[in-house]
């Protein structure tokens, strides 16, 4: 699926919303945003070192996005400059559980704290709803407590933990706490 460009103003910056391109400049713009923000924080999937996508693989990743009918890919871009992305995949083809979509986001620290994780999501889940989804789910890390009740005031409720879901490389643990949206 693909996102037509919608720009905004947030905070006196302009915002720019798309789909990814299916070239190398952004395929490799992702794959260096994925190995800076995983050493950012502890929140997200993995460290940085275990970033390791070719472009070609990001490519296909993208193009999978792209011409996907139950996923989309977002970028977001801050006066110019990449900034962040957020998605959804539908969950399965499975009767059962496909009324079920998935989503991650990621922005870089210096993008944080002046409403565009909020945007994108509000973007997102509006996407998420016209393609029929009724329930919209994702992972948090404890401790993450600016995303946890940032997902809150958008209608996401805790649903259930998997203790020591992360082990970190100095011997400490995190849960992932399970969050839910139902529209």
């Amino acid at each position: 699926m693909i996102l037509a460009e919608e720009k905004y103003e947030l905070d006196g910056k302009e915002i720019l919303l798309r789909s990814a391109n299916e070239n190398i400049d952004d395929a490799n713009m992702l794959i260096n945003y994925l190995q800076t923000v995983t050493g950012e924080t502890r929140f997200l999937m993995c460290e940085p070192d275990e970033v390791k996508y070719t472009t070609e693989e990001e490519l296909s990743f993208i193009k999978k996005h792209n011409e996907s009918a139950n996923g989309l890919l977002i970028l977001a871009f801050v006066d110019g400059e990449y900034a962040g992305n957020c998605s959804f995949e539908g969950k399965t083809s499975s009767r059962r559980a496909k009324h079920r979509a998935g989503i991650g986001i990621a922005l870089f620290q210096k993008y944080m704290g002046f409403g565009l994780g909020r945007l994108l999501l509000e973007v997102l889940l509006r996407k998420i709803k016209e393609q029929g989804y009724e329930q919209v789910e994702l992972n948090v890390v404890s401790g993450n407590d600016r995303a946890y009740h940032l997902y809150e005031s958008l209608g996401f409720k805790e649903c259930g933990r998997i203790p020591k879901a992360n082990k970190y490389d100095d011997g400490t643990y995190s849960d992932n706490i399970i969050m839910v949206h139902v529209f």
